[in-house]
């Protein structure tokens, strides 16, 4: 009973972070739509696409990787110090590379080339991120401590989105708010810490550092291919249609985004009670409590997608309803993606498996995208198709490898008691 209250509990937490981190955005992105143009916007979009991928680099797949680590040093505290701070240096060597490549894509890119301040701009927020130190408050299932930071952070931005930005001539202060909000979260962590009596150590070997980054690699190359599904995408988008139709793709993403904000606080909480127990009726459990909840979400999501899209993008965006329409099965089949990945596979150690899924499924998207080039019929419905039969593809292979590795659990994949 007492680890079932803990699950609800980092539950309910990790969902308020994930609403401060999705639905914020999504309170300013029906005013960002109106005060900025489509191609500003569609700018703004692709900028956020490019970031995406160099917070993956920065964070590594840390946030798995020391999370297990934090999990089973769970005893020894000086051990916990070292392993902050190994993250810490391994994630200031990314940081570095992170730069680097943006520099590079900015002097490649034709959008990022009419932006590059906005571009430099967003990378402030993606390095202060090095401070927050997730991984050790998921390990230690403190998720109010991570939930807390978060919602003061996106609180200030979005307040002084509202107040700062008017036209398109304040659009470099949107990532600069980012900044803001991400330093104050980072400088809320130093209480944190000193309330849990831990400090930043590493290690003498410094070797370690790197031995981290060669440990966190498998989840690094499956969080890039599962990120890829939707920001390669949009990378395409802006080098081979308009901004205007990134700009839909991009309100139709953070729709989805939003609902699927929903969904990772359950898989988050799951992971480190299954790294521990190793018991497939959990899993189990959460498909049968969740599975009427989306389906009910995705027939809500088909039905008002108009009246939604028009409510956060503006009359402008009423063709992105369209669009949406046809990434309403990945609102469904990413939620068990999700479960079956990490909180399932991770946690018995299939790691292997989880990458290979979704490098698997990565590359079914690739492949079909090529065709849809080598054919002529690239276009916004059918990236959004193709997205979707993605997600599906995703889900069936995780289902097979928990099907061939039910022998792992302590439970032998027994019933929900």
């Amino acid at each position: 009973m007492k680890q079932s209250s803990g699950i609800a509990k980092n539950s309910l937490m990790l969902m308020a972070m994930n609403i401060a981190k999705m639905l914020f955005p999504l309170l300013t992105l029906p005013y960002l739509t109106r005060v900025l143009s489509t191609d500003c916007y569609g700018s703004v979009v692709y900028v956020k696409s490019v970031t995406t991928y160099l917070q993956l680099l920065v964070d590594f797949g840390f946030v798995l990787s020391a999370t297990k680590s934090i999990v089973q040093a769970r005893e020894d505290r000086a051990r916990q110090e070292r392993i902050m701070g190994d993250v810490l240096l391994a994630r200031l060597w990314l940081a570095g590379a992170a730069l680097v490549l943006l520099v590079i894509l900015t002097a490649a890119l034709p959008i990022l080339r009419e932006r590059p301040l906005l571009s430099l701009l967003s990378f402030f927020p993606v390095f202060l991120t090095l401070f927050l130190f997730d991984f050790l408050f998921r390990g230690l299932e403190k998720m109010e401590a991570i939930a807390l930071r978060f919602v003061v952070m996106r609180g200030v931005a979005t307040a002084l989105t509202f107040v700062l930005i008017h036209s398109d001539r304040d659009v470099l202060l949107i990532p600069l708010l980012d900044t803001l909000g991400t330093l104050i979260a980072a400088l809320m962590v130093l209480p944190q810490l000193r309330r849990l009596g831990l400090h930043v150590r590493l290690s003498h070997d410094r070797r370690a550092a790197w031995s981290m980054l060669k440990d966190s690699a498998v989840y690094f190359a499956s969080n890039v291919a599962s990120t890829s599904f939707s920001a390669l995408n949009t990378l395409l988008l802006g080098i081979i249609l308009t901004t205007q139709e990134v700009a839909y793709w991009g309100v139709c993403i953070q729709a989805v985004a939003a609902v699927q904000a929903l969904y990772t606080p359950i898989t988050d909480s799951l992971y480190p009670v299954m790294v521990r127990e190793h018991r497939f009726s959990r899993i189990v459990k959460a498909v049968r409590l969740f599975l009427p909840l989306v389906l009910a979400g995705c027939a809500a999501a088909y039905f008002l997608a108009d009246f939604g899209i028009v409510l956060m993008g503006g009359q402008a965006y009423a063709p992105a309803a369209r669009i949406f329409r046809y990434l309403i099965p990945v609102l469904f089949f990413s939620f068990f993606a999700l479960l079956f990945g990490w909180p399932t596979l991770g946690a018995i150690d299939c790691n292997a498996e989880t990458s290979r899924s979704t490098v698997y499924a990565l590359s079914f998207q690739v492949l079909g995208l090529l065709a849809l080039l080598w054919t002529g019929c690239y276009s916004l419905v059918a990236v959004a198709l193709l997205r979707s039969a993605t997600e599906v593809v995703l889900c069936g292979i995780r289902m097979l490898y928990i099907r061939k590795n039910i022998h792992a659990f302590a439970d032998r994949g027994g019933s929900a008691e």
